[in-house]
């Protein structure tokens, strides 16, 4: 079992949980993720580790509402305790001094994102983060990523806060005006799809995190096939970071939607369970 240390809610659907896994915490390096379970019956959803404190023992997960785990999930509290949780899984991402990086993410994919700016920026390298959502209150994160980035633009769809536009604009204003030697880019496909376009005008490095295609996390189940380059990949043991100019985001965006139909039946389920 592991408890919830600490819950604070970003937003109405989006919540940051502290839990309990002292040998996560230990071993987890940027880029890793874990599979939890809440209880015996319950489904085995991928989350990434957005940080770990060794001395506590504990081990931060941002958790958005997308489905009937995550619902579940949103609707605990401190005290209350996960099943099991497995980790660290997934290869780590490759961090090394190679100059300028540009790190991007999008709505919770700056959780993820945030122990990579962190790893980047430790390594020597100067770190610009660009942060992007719909709203304001949808940016997470903030204050995190400023104490490692050297420089942080923040890009709000509606003009609410930071710059209005999108994550590619603040990426570009970046890349047009100084050197970029690896970009790196997590948040929905879409957002993944056209930053890694973006980056391919100017031939400059780029790494993705598919880690949403993700369901059984051990490479047993197929479900997280990807088209990398012309050949399948799985991104929970191949992965969940590749070259993202190669990945075929078009087919990942198709197989997203494979069992929304049957999602959105057992949420609708769920809600009548709750109300």
């Amino acid at each position: 079992m592991n408890k919830i240390i600490e819950k604070e809610l970003f937003s109405e659907n989006v919540c940051r949980f502290v839990v309990e896994a002292p040998e996560i915490a230990i071993a987890r390096k940027p880029g890793n993720f874990i599979i939890l379970r809440l209880d015996k019956k319950g489904e085995r959803i991928p989350l990434t580790i957005a940080s770990a404190d060794t001395e506590k023992g504990t081990i931060t997960l941002v958790v958005q509402r997308v489905g009937v785990t995550t619902a579940k999930m949103l609707n605990m509290n401190e005290g209350d305790s996960i099943l099991d949780i497995a980790g660290p899984l997934g290869k780590p991402t490759h961090i090394e001094k190679v100059g300028t990086v540009l790190c991007a993410g999008g709505g919770v994919g700056v959780a993820p994102l945030l122990p990579i700016v962190e790893g980047f920026k430790n390594a020597g390298n100067r770190v610009i983060t660009v942060l992007a959502a719909r709203s304001k209150d949808l940016i997470i994160l903030e204050k995190e990523m400023r104490e490692f980035s050297d420089e942080l633009i923040v890009m709000t769809d509606d003009g609410s806060y930071g710059k209005k536009g999108l994550v590619t604009q603040g990426m570009e204003e970046v890349i047009t005006r100084e050197k970029v030697d690896l970009s790196v880019v997590i948040g929905p496909a879409i957002m993944m799809k056209f930053a890694a376009l973006t980056t391919k005008k100017y031939n400059i490095k780029t790494y993705a995190s598919l880690n949403t295609i993700m369901v059984d996390g051990t490479g047993m189940c197929g479900a997280c096939r990807v088209s990398v380059g012309g050949k399948t990949r799985f991104v929970c043991i191949d992965g969940p970071e590749f070259d993202a100019h190669e990945v075929d985001f078009d087919e990942m965006m198709q197989r997203l939607g494979a069992f929304k139909e049957q999602e959105t039946e057992a949420y609708e389920r769920y809600l009548k369970t709750v109300s």
